[in-house]
Formats: C-alpha cells, sequence, structure tokens
C-alpha cells in the first residue's frame, strides 16, 4: 500500500511537472506567435478587383478583371441583410471571437479524429478571408497553420467591419463573380446595396459551394440552403418570423446571360489606356486590369463611332487591306478616338500603337522646319528635274524620283513643292542643309526612332507609328512641345484618391519654334488650294477637295507598301494608315493608295458638322503675304494666281511679278508699318 501511494505521488508529481512544462511552452510559443504576427505587420486587405475605364464624359466605357469579376464597395453601401444573412450561417460568433472559434474548432477535431481525415472545416470568417486572400484551399495541416497566422494578423490590426467588408467583397459566388458586389450584379442585375432579404439569402448561400448552391446551376439546392439561412437569422434575432416567411415566399427573377449583345467600346483605345496607365503606374498591365482602379481616359463616344462608321463605310468587308487611325485634340493632346484594326475579335494587334511602318512624304513638313532654321522660306527656289545624289564617300548615288516620274524641270518654290509632294526639291533641301538636321528635328517632335542620316531620309525612309505621328503633328500644329498624345486624364484608386492626372510637359532644352511651327502649319493647307497646282502634279488633296467645307492642312504620304493621310483644323489632328500586316506586300490597287484620303476626310467633316468655324491664329513674329506661285514674288495685278504664305517679315520677296522693284518696295515697307499681326486672321477663314 505504501509503495503504491509513493507510486501515484510521483506519478502525479512528475504529471504536474510535465504540465507545468507543457503550459509554459505552450505559453512562450504562443507568445512567440503573438509577436511574430505583430511584427509581420498588418496584411493587405485588398485583392484583385476590377478596374473601369470612363469616357471623356464620364460614361463608363468597358473594365477589365483579369480571369474574374471583381469590385470593391465600402461596407456602408453593403445592406445589413446581407451582412447578417452571412454571420448567421457562416461564422455567428464572428463579434466575438478573435479569428478563430474554439467551440467549432473543437467539435469539428473530434469528428477528423473519427473519420481519420479532415472531413469538416470550422472555419471563420476571418480564417477564409485569409484563405482568399493569400492561399490555396488545399486542405493540409500546413495551410491550417498559414492559414492562422494571417487570420491572426488580421484581427490584430483589423477591426471586424474591416475584415467583413473585405471578406464580402472577396469571396466566390460562382461564375466568375468575386465579391458581393459582383454576384449581385452578375445574379440580379442590381447593385448589391439594392438587394433584398430574400436575394441577400438566396448569395449567401453560395460560397459553401458555388456550383451546388447556385440558383442558376442548381436551383433546388439553392433554395433549400436560401431556407436554412433565412431559419438561422431568424434564431440569431436579425429577422422576424414574419420577415422569415415573406422572404421565403417571394418570388427571384435572375438575370439573363443567354444573350449577350452589347458591343465593346473602343478595344484598340483601351488597350492603349491599359498600357499607358501600366507605364504611368510602372506595373504590370495584368496589375492595372485587377488593381480596382478607376481610370478617366481622353475617348469621345462620338468621335469613335464616327470614325468606325468611316470606316466600314469606305472600306469594302471584302478588302483584305489592314488600317490605323487616330483623332486628337490639338490643344491638349488628348485621344478622342482610336482604331487599330478592321477587326479586333480577329485581330488585336493594335496598328495605330505597335506597328511602325515607313512614314513616306508626310516626313516633309519636318524635314522644311529644319530648312526655316538653316535660311529657306516658303518662297525659296529649288530646281525640280531628275538629279542623282552622292550617298556617302564611295561613290553610290541615289536617284529619286517623282510620282509617275514627272517633274517641274524649272524651279519651284517650297510651298508648292509641299503642296504636290516634289520628292526632289525635298531631298535636295535634306542634302543641302545636312542629313543629320532631319533626324535632329524628328527628336525634336518627340519620334525618337534611330532615323538614319540618309538622302532617303527625306522620303519617310523611316519607320514610325501612327500614334507618334499624330502626336508630332499636334506639336507642329500647337507650336510647342508641350503637346503629348494621351488617352488618360486620371487614375484614382478605388477610394478615390488621385495617383495620377495629366499635366503637359515642356522640354527647356529643345524647344519647339512656334514661328516655324507656323509657317509649316500654313504651308500644309496648301495641299487643299489649287492655286498651287503646277504644270506637272497637281495638288495631292485635290481628290478629296470637294469634300471639304473648312480651312485644313495636311500632308499625305504613299509608299509601294504604306498609304498615309495626316490632317488637322484648327481643333483637331487626324491620321490614316492603310497597308497590309506582312511588311513585304505591296498595295495594287488605286483604291487601296485612296482609302486613307478618303476615310480622314469623311471622318473630320463629320467630327466638326456642329462646331464653329475656328481660325489658325498666326504667331506675331511672321506675316502673311500673297505670293505669285509660280515664280515665288509677291501677287500683283498681273499674275494670273495667287497664294497666301507666312513667313518671316525679312524673308518677304521684294519683286512683284509684272511689277517695278523700287517701287514693290516701298509699298512692302508701308504695308507692314503699323500692321497689327492679328490682321491676317481673317485670311483663315472660307
Amino acid at each position: 500500500m505504501i509503495l503504491f501511494i509513493r507510486f501515484t505521488y510521483k506519478w502525479l508529481k512528475r504529471s504536474i511537472k510535465i504540465a507545468f512544462i507543457g503550459t509554459v511552452i505552450a505559453l512562450i510559443g504562443a507568445l512567440g506567435l503573438l509577436i511574430f504576427a505583430i511584427t509581420q505587420g498588418p496584411p493587405s486587405l485588398m485583392t484583385e478587383q476590377n478596374t473601369l475605364y470612363y469616357s471623356s464624359k464620364g460614361e463608363v466605357i468597358g473594365e477589365d478583371h483579369g480571369a474574374q469579376e471583381r469590385y470593391w464597395i465600402n461596407i456602408e453601401d453593403m445592406p445589413e441583410t446581407i451582412k447578417e444573412a452571412t454571420i448567421a450561417i457562416e461564422d455567428r460568433r464572428f463579434y466575438n471571437h478573435f479569428g478563430f472559434d474554439l467551440k467549432r474548432i473543437a467539435g469539428a477535431a473530434l469528428t477528423d479524429l473519427k473519420q481519420m481525415r479532415m472531413a469538416e472545416g470550422a472555419s471563420t470568417i476571418t480564417q477564409q478571408y485569409a484563405r482568399n486572400l493569400y492561399l490555396s484551399h488545399d486542405k493540409t495541416w500546413k495551410r491550417k497553420i498559414q492559414e492562422a497566422l494571417y487570420a491572426l494578423r488580421l484581427e490584430i490590426f483589423y477591426n471586424k467591419e474591416e475584415i467583413l467588408e473585405g471578406y464580402l467583397n472577396t469571396i466566390y459566388y460562382g461564375h466568375g463573380a468575386y465579391g458581393i458586389e459582383s454576384a449581385s450584379r452578375y445574379y440580379f442585375n442590381k447593385h448589391a446595396e439594392e438587394l433584398t432579404l430574400t436575394e441577400a439569402a438566396m448569395l449567401a448561400g453560395i460560397p459553401k459551394g458555388p456550383s451546388y448552391y447556385s440558383p442558376l446551376a442548381n436551383e433546388e439546392n439553392a433554395e433549400s440552403r436560401q431556407k436554412q439561412i433565412l431559419a438561422e437569422m431568424e434564431r440569431n434575432g436579425f429577422i422576424t418570423s414574419a420577415e422569415k416567411t415573406e422572404a421565403v415566399e417571394a418570388s427571384l427573377v435572375y438575370s439573363d446571360h443567354k444573350e449577350t449583345s452589347e458591343k465593346e467600346v473602343a478595344p484598340y483605345f483601351q488597350d492603349q489606356v491599359v498600357a499607358e496607365a501600366a507605364n504611368l503606374l510602372d506595373i504590370e498591365s495584368e496589375q492595372v486590369m485587377t488593381g480596382g482602379y478607376h481610370i478617366h481616359t481622353t475617348l469621345n463616344e462620338d468621335h469613335q463611332e464616327i470614325l468606325e462608321e468611316q470606316v466600314a463605310s469606305q472600306m469594302p468587308k471584302e478588302e483584305d487591306v489592314q488600317l490605323a487611325a487616330a483623332v486628337m485634340n490639338s490643344h491638349n493632346g488628348s485621344i478622342t478616338a482610336l482604331v487599330g484594326g478592321r477587326d479586333y475579335k480577329e485581330s488585336p494587334y493594335n496598328r495605330a500603337t505597335q506597328a511602325k511602318r515607313q512614314v513616306g512624304s508626310t516626313i516633309k513638313p519636318f524635314l522644311y522646319y529644319a530648312a526655316l532654321k538653316e535660311g529657306y522660306s516658303p518662297v525659296t527656289m529649288i530646281e525640280s528635274k531628275p538629279t542623282d545624289f552622292e550617298v556617302g564617300e564611295n561613290g553610290k548615288v541615289y536617284s529619286p524620283t517623282n510620282f509617275n516620274d514627272q517633274y517641274a524641270d524649272k524651279p519651284i518654290t517650297m510651298a508648292q513643292a509641299l503642296a504636290v509632294s516634289d520628292n526632289i526639291y525635298a531631298v535636295s533641301t535634306h542634302v543641302d542643309i545636312g542629313t543629320e538636321k532631319l533626324v535632329r528635328t524628328l527628336k525634336t517632335f518627340g519620334i525618337h526612332n534611330n532615323a538614319k542620316p540618309v538622302p532617303s531620309l527625306a522620303l519617310g525612309a523611316t519607320s514610325i507609328s501612327l500614334y507618334d505621328m499624330v502626336s508630332a503633328y499636334g506639336k507642329m500644329l500647337k507650336g510647342s512641345e508641350s503637346l503629348e498624345s494621351h488617352t488618360i486624364e486620371k487614375i484614382t484608386d478605388r477610394h478615390g484618391n488621385v495617383l495620377y492626372e495629366y499635366q503637359p510637359t515642356y522640354n527647356e532644352e529643345d524647344k519647339i519654334d512656334p514661328d516655324r511651327a507656323f509657317t509649316i502649319t500654313h504651308m500644309m493647307t496648301g495641299m487643299f488650294d489649287s492655286s498651287l497646282d503646277g504644270d506637272y502634279a497637281s495638288v495631292t488633296g485635290s481628290p478629296i477637295k470637294g469634300k471639304l467645307t473648312r480651312m485644313y492642312g495636311g500632308k499625305s504620304g504613299t509608299t509601294d507598301y504604306d498609304s498615309w493621310m495626316i490632317g488637322f483644323s484648327p481643333q483637331f489632328v487626324s491620321a490614316v494608315w492603310i497597308g497590309h500586316d506582312e511588311g513585304g506586300r505591296k498595295l495594287e490597287t488605286f483604291n487601296e493608295k485612296r482609302y486613307a484620303k478618303s476615310i480622314w476626310a469623311g471622318t473630320m467633316e463629320s467630327i466638326h458638322e456642329t462646331l464653329p468655324t475656328a481660325a489658325f491664329i498666326p504667331t506675331p513674329n511672321v506675316k502673311g503675304v500673297y505670293i505669285d506661285p509660280e515664280t515665288g514674288n509677291r501677287s500683283g495685278p498681273n499674275c494670273p494666281k495667287e497664294r497666301l504664305v507666312y513667313m518671316d517679315k525679312k524673308d518677304i520677296p521684294k519683286e512683284v511679278c509684272g511689277g517695278n522693284e523700287d517701287k514693290d518696295k516701298e509699298e512692302i515697307e508701308n504695308e507692314f508699318r503699323n500692321d497689327p499681326w492679328f490682321k491676317d486672321v481673317v485670311d483663315w477663314f472660307f
């Protein structure tokens, strides 16, 4: 007996000691776990969310969500019914535990031990939220431990309302819908704040098994679980018996997803918005689409519709050429419409921004801008005739030709050369001023494409995107390097915090000269002025001149493989490119080469239809003067034609065609005396 007592005493003493040590270890472990959770800091409450895109009028034009539908709304915007229904069925002691429901855990553990597997879960809302944010849904002990750590961190750093808000914004409701707002839109075509008790109870039952409890997949199972949830809500005091009965008996009307005829708005434009946003925020494109951003774009839906209609009406469906086109506000650089191909579904490749094609004669305005700095003027005369140009020091010869191999065989002015797109004049000018000058000028206008300083560069032997060309022409029109083409005005996060807002930037080191820019801008209106027709060539805008009701400027360009038209009014710049995706495939027919001008003309006329007539305003340091297009002299009574040009006052010719030079000089000086700069604005109206 004594031996038994001694044995029992030793056993109890040892057990107490072991229990004490175990308790100390457990407390140390718990303390260590707590310290670890605290040192890890607050975990992010965010997960992937839908990014919304707005037009310039503030209307939603599209959204991105990666592979799923996601939205984030504040808990204040959620109805009490969805919060109460979720708590009643998922975690009725949510407000009373610290992330873990010990009673449920004990019951679940007993069941798991009996079946020798993890058969029953006891996850709280906090644990489920942690799993949704960071973890997989595998039923392993490792995942359970990680889940507990994340849940602990959530409970330490966030209050219950924040956790519930996050949970209801991230839980999966089936059919690709994550979060209560997305689920409400998908199932009932309404915002979450508009949900009835009946609808909320139905949605609250889905996360348990989205494929099993979705009313669209299995209405019987869904209704059974809905009744269970309503009963739990009554038992927990959230609703009365009468409210439960009314909710059970109420009928539900679900959204019809069989017909989705809604057309996506400006898909090529939206792709550019994503690319631009990724660059501005310094993140990946996928992060833009799933970051829950609100991106306010520059899209004018009317302009976009006009551009798309012009493409469809001007180009037959059986025509297999591709195109790119864009419209830009010339005052601030905002892209108001953009098309990157014939059919986005067939080819999402954005030819407006991603494709770089040889620009042909559309490069000439930048060449002549550079030439003005070197002493040229709109009336500088160069002979248009077949000419061989030496290339480098190895004796190679470059022999450009004019269209149809036709030449003036006499000197012509720069104004006429630009209007009829004389290639000999362009290459002669390019070689004379130094081929590197044009390369430098392209960079001044924002084109950084490693263009080579060779004679053929004067004829557009370099590849540039349509997007960059629109921006460069806009800089010329505005006379400032501050104008940049852009598709985004503002980006905010889901709380409305402004992350980015467009502001023009200025380059003090490489400024654009506004006087030279205006001189070139005005010369480009000559492509529609028949007074500049030569004996050997008509102005390049003559095929569409009859379609135009306003004054425009612009430049066309054609290679064997590319057809361009870039033009502008005082309000907008527009560009169209036509060609084949296969770089070595030529434009074979006349129709293929005329589409660019036709689409451009139709687009610009439609855009301006409701706008008041606007004037191009000359800069203070240039003077408008009428000249004889044939001789470059000032226009006089005996001149059959005349053309208004703008230039530096020192460059205005002294001679008048058929007049006396001394008398002409005196008349010019008298005319300039006390002549206000704005006098010439009237010359810009039809």
